[in-house]
């Protein structure tokens, strides 16, 4: 998922969400999800380096199209594009490639919940390095249940190193800590003045600028066979649907609901993944999928709070 760039400069506070809000939280948690199910279908036929490079180059060529449409224009100046570079790479390139590598060998499904962690990893990283995102007991608690949903995921022969899949559930880990570590860094945008859609495009075109040479040196696509139409599909779903449009929706709720409502979202997209690798992949999971993904989706709600304040004032 790619949830992590800058929020605007004047945040809105977090309120309960109106039903309209709430069904553009779903319809971005099914774009999302649905980044796993194109990956799954694109990766049949396309090495990772391939996708990943018409992933953001479809997405930039998008989001600019909407930049520009709407009266916005592309950041200028070396330093702001340096910004752009390293956030492309944390938040884009590097996740997107170790999450596609990783479903080579792994369920879509299954790939969204280890992906589900990242607020978990962004609790950790935000307590170390900034000083108004501090641990509480309650986060804690969400961290601790949350790492206790991983190790369920991975499973005992993963631990025992008998696991056939033990790297690409660890790829994936490593792209949800890239997204923590990239909405830490991410924080530069906001406080620069930058509008966020500007933002995004900047990050998906640096993106598409590393990405697209690497592919063609590594995977040479023009000695690879013709996809089929469903390959062709996914790659378009992945960058008009996954990419662009969703930081559309993205920002479209941040900037009325607020940053700890859109961050249920996380919740979601796991469910969506399953639900579509089931429907047209007749991908199947485990028990032991299911009770991780609960966990961590307990790790999460403790995280956020907000249930827990329902029944009471949460520990601090």
């Amino acid at each position: 998922m790619a949830t992590n760039t800058s929020p605007p400069v004047n945040k809105p506070g977090n309120h309960a969400m109106s039903p309209t809000e709430w069904g553009l939280l779903l319809f971005l948690s099914l774009i999302w999800g649905g980044s796993f199910f194109f990956n799954a279908v694109a990766v049949t036929a396309l090495p990772p380096f391939t996708i990943v490079a018409c992933r953001v180059a479809i997405g930039a060529l998008c989001l600019i199209a909407v930049l520009y449409a709407t009266g916005g224009r592309l950041a200028s100046g070396r330093k702001t594009w340096g910004a752009f570079f390293v956030m492309g790479l944390l938040n884009n390139a590097i996740p997107f490639s170790l999450i596609v590598w990783g479903q080579r060998d792994i369920a879509s499904g299954l790939a969204a919940i280890l992906n589900a962690t990242t607020p978990l990893f962004t609790v950790i990283i935000a307590h170390y390095t900034t000083r108004d995102d501090k641990m509480t007991v309650l986060r804690i608690g969400g961290i601790l249940a949350g790492l206790v949903g991983v190790a369920i995921l991975i499973g005992g022969d993963a631990l025992s190193g008998v696991s056939g899949h033990l790297a690409a559930e660890i790829a994936v880990l490593i792209a949800s800590v890239s997204y923590a570590i990239s909405s830490i860094y991410g924080r530069r945008f906001s406080r620069a003045g930058l509008a966020p859609l500007a933002t995004a495009a900047g990050q998906i075109s640096a993106s598409a600028m590393m990405m697209v040479p690497l592919a063609l040196i590594i995977d040479q696509p023009w000695h690879l066979a013709t996809p089929g139409l469903p390959v062709f599909g996914a790659l378009l779903g992945i960058g008009a649907l996954s990419t662009c449009l969703a930081y559309i929706v993205f920002y479209r709720i941040l900037a009325t609901a607020g940053p700890v409502n859109l961050m249920l979202v996380t919740l979601l997209i796991p469910v969506s993944a399953i639900l579509l690798g089931a429907l047209f992949l007749h991908e199947r999971l485990e028990a032991n999928d299911f009770l991780g993904m609960a966990a961590i989706a307990l790790g999460l709600l403790a995280i956020d709070g907000r249930v827990f304040r329902i029944f009471g004032r949460a520990p601090g």
